[in-house]
C-alpha cells in the first residue's frame, strides 16, 4: 500500500480539488470513485476546509468533519450542499441596499451557524452608501443581534471604514465569508489582504443584485496567519436537518426564554403560557427576529420570505 500523505482542501470546482499538502506544496486532485457516489447525498462531497488523505494526485479518504456550514442544495438531485467545512468563525456580510439582505436570510443563516457551534460575526457592509436616516435602521438591527451576542462590524472596502477590525476578527484563524451576490464579501477580503486577489464582480443593473463572480469556494493563507474562504454568493439560505422541534434551540433568545413555558414540548407558536411569545409582545425578542422563527417553522427548507 502507498503512503498517504495528509492535506487540507483549499479549492473546489466541482471536479478537481486543489489540495494544500502538510508536507508542502499544492496539488490538483480527483476523488476515488467511491467517494463521488457511496453514501453522498451533497451537491458537494468534498469542501473547502475539508482534510483529506492523498495518494498522489487521488483523494483516498476525508477526515471526520469538526464542524460545517450547510444549506439546502437547489439541486433537485441532492439533499444538500455543504458551504466549507472545519471553520473556527463564519462572517456573513450583510447590506441593506445593492443588494438588500432579508432580515430572514441572515437568521436561517445564523440557525445553521447555531446547529454546529459556529460563532457569527455580521458584516454590515458598504455603510459609506447610507445617509444618516439610513444608518439608524443599519444600528437598530446591529442592536438586535449584538443583544443577543452576536459580533458585528461596520464595513466599507471602498470607504475603507472597519477593515482594521474585520483583519483582526480573521487573524489566527479558519474563517468563511457569505452573504448574497454583490454583498462585497471579495473587495473585503482583498482589503483584509491586498495580496489574495480574490475575483470581485460588478452589479447588475436590471437587477440590481450581485452577478455570481465567485463560482467556487476558495481558501486563502493570509499573512497575519490563518485562512479565510470566499464563497460564491448565494440568493436563499433553506435549512436542512433542523427538525421543527428543536429549531427554538438555535435562536439562542428563544432557547434562553423557552425555560419559563407551560409545557416543555411547547413550539411558540400558539400555546397556552408560552413564555416565548409573551416576551415577542412585549418586545424582549425582537419583532424581526420572531417573525423570521414562525417563518421557518412554517417552511424551513424555502429560500426565505
Amino acid at each position: 500500500m502507498k503512503y498517504l500523505e495528509k492535506g487540507i482542501v483549499i479549492k473546489s470546482t466541482g471536479s478537481w480539488y486543489t489540495v494544500r499538502k502538510d508536507g508542502g506544496g499544492c496539488v490538483e486532485c480527483k476523488l476515488k470513485g467511491r467517494l463521488r457516489t457511496e453514501g453522498i447525498r451533497s451537491t458537494s462531497p468534498v469542501v473547502a476546509g475539508d482534510r483529506v488523505l492523498l495518494e498522489d494526485d487521488l483523494i483516498r479518504d476525508i477526515e471526520p468533519r469538526r464542524n460545517y456550514l450547510i444549506r439546502k442544495s437547489t439541486n433537485l438531485s441532492k439533499q444538500s450542499h455543504i458551504i466549507a467545512a472545519n471553520v473556527d468563525m463564519a462572517f456573513l456580510t450583510v447590506t441593506f441596499r445593492l443588494p438588500e439582505t432579508p432580515v430572514e436570510f441572515i437568521d436561517r443563516f445564523l440557525v445553521a451557524a447555531e446547529a454546529y457551534r459556529i460563532p457569527v460575526c455580521l458584516v454590515f457592509n458598504k455603510i459609506d452608501l447610507f445617509s444618516p436616516k439610513e444608518m439608524v435602521h443599519v444600528k437598530h438591527f446591529e442592536d438586535i443581534y449584538r443583544t443577543i451576542g452576536y459580533q458585528t462590524i461596520e464595513t466599507s472596502a471602498t470607504g475603507s471604514i472597519g477593515i482594521d477590525a474585520l483583519r483582526q476578527a480573521v487573524a489566527g484563524k479558519v474563517s468563511v465569508v457569505a452573504g448574497l451576490s454583490g454583498a462585497g464579501k471579495s473587495s473585503l477580503i482583498n482589503a483584509v489582504d491586498p495580496g489574495l486577489h480574490a475575483r470581485v464582480g460588478d452589479m447588475s443593473d436590471y437587477h440590481k443584485s450581485g452577478k455570481h463572480t465567485t463560482t467556487f469556494a476558495e481558501m486563502f493563507p493570509l499573512k497575519g496567519g490563518g485562512y479565510i474562504i470566499d464563497t460564491p454568493g448565494i440568493r436563499g439560505f433553506g435549512l436542512i436537518h433542523i427538525e421543527k422541534e428543536e429549531l427554538y434551540h438555535f435562536f439562542p433568545e428563544i432557547f434562553k426564554i423557552s425555560a419559563g413555558c407551560t409545557f416543555h414540548n411547547c413550539l411558540h407558536i400558539n400555546e397556552p403560557g408560552c413564555a416565548v411569545m409573551e416576551a415577542a409582545e412585549n418586545g424582549e425578542i425582537s419583532e424581526s427576529r420572531y417573525r423570521s422563527y414562525l417563518n421557518i417553522m412554517e417552511d424551513p427548507q424555502s429560500k426565505y420570505r
